[in-house]
This record gives structure tokens, C-alpha cells and sequence, in this order.
């Protein structure tokens, strides 16, 4: 009896420096699952060959001149039938960015084979489900990590700290807790969360409600929250209404 035929995904690699796209070329050879159908060294010319050849996946640089491939997936995304994006990048500074656009996945330049043939699973597993719901909140993140980029979900943030340009997050608990620095304003992480679920005590702190026990009157004015471990944070002036107001105070 005849095998299958592994199914494989028309795929366009999309980069501005040739010896990218030929390393490319030559890690998608031994990837089963791909098939290479063209290449394209810009967006404007990566947009038209999306129309021209129908591909599955998009292997997408994220800097190029005039039509960089932020730009690109944002053209995409308006299309009804359009292909999994997965950014191809040596900047890991725009993974909220790209979170927002539907990529399938953020791959940190050198491109390892393992990593990429990864992604394409998740383009694979994606293929047939439609883009994911729409959403005006995150709920998840792509934390640099050791040279690539993990998944974090925000249901397993708990705390998240400002550092200058940066945000700390807190992820777990015990012996399991962890952080991971994010390149982000806490601001601009704060207008992406779910007010439902996130509340900003302070300028430099914003907690998951669900860690918030109780509020602590220290007196003088200062009120700080009581977090599930034992830990009391202060609640700056200017966000005390708003946290009293979730307390019921």
C-alpha cells in the first residue's frame, strides 16, 4: 500500500539580503512540510507574489526598505484567504508587535533548523482554523529567551514591574516563579491588557486582580495591597480611586 504524501505548505521566503534567502532556502530543503515556491527581496514584491501564487506561509524579514514586513502582514491581515505569517528576524523587539498581527510564530535570526521546522508545525496546526479570535487584549507574549523567543500566556503573569524601557514580568509561583524582561513600556503593555483581569497600583506595578487579597490602610493617606503571598505593594495616589473602586471601597 502507498504511503501518504506528506501534506506540504506552498511557501514565499521573503528577505532584503540574498545570502538570507539562500540560507533559508537551504534549511527549507530538509523540511518536509515546505514546499518553496518563490522568493521575494521587498514587500511591495512579496504582496504582488502572494497574489500571484496563492502560498500557505510566509517566511517574512522584518526590516526591508519602504515595505517592511510589518507593513506587509498589515496588508495581509485585511485579506479574507490569507497566508500564516511567521517573522524571520534578527531584532527581537517587535514580538508584541507581530503578536498583534496573527504571526504564527517570531523566529530570531540565525535561523536554526529545529526552530524553524517548529514554527512550520504551527502554521501546519493553524492551517484550516481561521486566524485566532479577535481579541482587543493579549492573551499572550513572546519573551526573548536564550536566543529565541518563548511563549508566555498573561494568565501566568502575576506582576509586572517597570525598567526604564523595559517590563519585568513575574510568572509563577514557589519554587516555580520565574521573570523575563520584555522590551515595552509598562504604558504601552498596559493599554493591550484585560482591564477585567489586570489592574495598574502603581507607575511602576501592574497586578493580576486575582493576586490582590485585601487593601491595607497604613495610614496618612497610604494604602497598600495585600498579594495571595503575603507581600503588601503600595498603591500610588493617582491609581488609588481606581483600585478602591475593584475592591468595593
Amino acid at each position: 500500500m502507498a504511503e501518504n504524501p506528506v501534506e506540504t505548505l506552498k511557501t514565499l521566503i521573503v528577505d532584503d539580503e540574498p545570502l538570507a534567502v539562500e540560507r533559508m532556502q537551504v534549511i527549507c530543503a530538509k523540511i518536509p512540510a515546505i514546499q518553496v515556491v518563490g522568493t521575494a527581496s521587498d514587500g511591495a514584491q512579496a504582496l504582488r507574489l502572494v497574489e500571484a501564487l496563492k502560498p500557505d506561509l510566509i517566511l517574512l524579514d522584518m526590516t526591508m526598505p519602504e515595505v517592511d514586513g510589518i507593513s506587509v502582514a498589515k496588508s495581509l491581515a485585511k485579506q479574507t484567504e490569507r497566508p500564516a505569517v511567521v517573522f524571520v528576524t534578527a531584532h527581537d523587539n517587535y514580538a508584541v508587535e507581530a503578536f498583534d498581527l496573527d504571526a504564527v510564530d517570531y523566529v530570531l535570526k540565525p535561523v536554526k533548523p529545529e526552530r524553524l521546522e517548529r514554527a512550520v508545525s504551527r502554521a501546519a496546526g493553524r492551517r484550516g482554523e481561521g486566524s485566532r479570535s479577535e481579541s482587543a487584549w493579549l492573551d499572550e507574549l513572546w519573551i526573548p529567551h536564550r536566543s529565541e523567543l518563548i511563549r508566555i500566556a498573561t494568565s501566568e503573569v502575576g506582576r509586572i514591574d517597570a525598567e526604564r524601557d523595559y517590563v519585568r514580568l513575574h510568572v509563577g509561583s514557589d519554587e516555580a516563579a520565574r521573570t523575563y524582561l520584555l522590551l515595552q513600556t509598562i504604558a504601552g503593555l498596559e493599554k493591550r491588557l484585560d482591564p477585567a483581569k489586570f489592574i495598574r497600583i502603581h507607575r511602576s506595578t501592574i497586578l493580576r486582580k486575582d493576586r490582590i487579597t485585601g487593601l491595607r490602610h497604613d495610614g496618612l493617606g497610604v494604602w497598600s495591597v495585600e498579594l495571595d503571598d503575603g507581600e503588601a505593594l503600595r498603591i500610588g495616589r493617582t491609581y488609588l480611586p481606581k483600585v478602591k473602586a475593584m475592591a468595593g471601597r
